[in-house]
């Protein structure tokens, strides 16, 4: 009797285990809030009309190399902040626009990555293309650069617009990720402010024509950067999320 007690006992505890430990069950599987993309969509799926060219997987951005967490040349935002690019999308289509988007969703790891390549003085390969009228040592104390970002919440997004027309990436005066003045959406044209070349009418009209439609359709402008958009009422914004930018992540 003691003998097979003891099986019997052995054989609740192997199973017990497994239900705790080793269930397939997806259900089961615990997964902290910054690593679940539940909520994200790949912005394609929802706003077929855009088109990418995510600077953080190739090497043109302002470090020259693919960033890690960059495992696919796709962009990915909340379901709500997609939709919503989805009206503006529509709306600048009658226009004669399309949307060109050069980041989304941002992971830690890639925010992380750009904090370190801050701090290598010696690391300035494309100073020339992105801050030639800044001493890479002010990115930082400056808030180019910083340890936490809009987009890794998830529901902001770096874009421009792109003429049907011309068939020409619209004129903004300045390329995108310019650390500088020139970079701000409301510096006026003419206007010179240290040592930037000041942009035109066109290039500013052709600014105000982006926020414009962003603004619109729910998003807010970001002060420094004329191409950066949040979403008003992101639905995350506490949540710094982590999982990789690929569709496995959807999976």
């Amino acid at each position: 009797m003691k003998i097979q007690f003891f099986a019997g006992a052995l054989l609740c505890c192997i199973f017990a285990s497994c239900i705790v430990g080793c269930s397939s069950n997806d259900d089961s599987i615990v997964i902290a809030p910054e690593a679940d993309a539940s909520q994200f969509v790949v912005l394609t799926d929802v706003v077929p009309d855009v088109i990418l060219e995510i600077r953080y997987y190739s090497t043109y951005n302002f470090i020259g190399r693919r960033i890690p967490g960059y495992d696919e040349p796709i962009a990915m935002l909340t379901r709500q902040a997609a939709d919503s690019l989805k009206k503006v999308s529509d709306d600048l289509i009658k226009q004669g626009y399309r949307l060109k988007i050069f980041d989304g969703y941002r992971p830690q790891k890639a925010v992380d990555y750009f904090m370190q390549w801050a701090v290598d003085a010696n690391d300035t390969l494309m100073k020339q293309y992105f801050y030639p009228e800044l001493n890479k040592a002010v990115l930082v104390p400056q808030e180019y650069i910083a340890e936490k970002s809009g987009h890794t919440r998830g529901s902001t997004i770096d874009l421009t617009l792109f003429d049907m027309a011309t068939e020409k990436e619209v004129d903004m005066g300045c390329t995108y990720d310019y650390f500088g003045v020139a970079s701000h959406p409301d510096v006026q044209p003419g206007q010179t402010i240290g040592a930037y070349k000041p942009i035109s009418q066109e290039h500013y009209d052709n600014r105000m024509i982006l926020q414009k439609a962003m603004m619109d359709h729910g998003f807010k402008p970001y002060d420094c950067e004329w191409w950066h958009f949040t979403l008003d009422n992101e639905p995350f914004p506490n949540t710094y999320f982590t999982f990789p930018l690929s569709r496995k992540s959807l999976e």
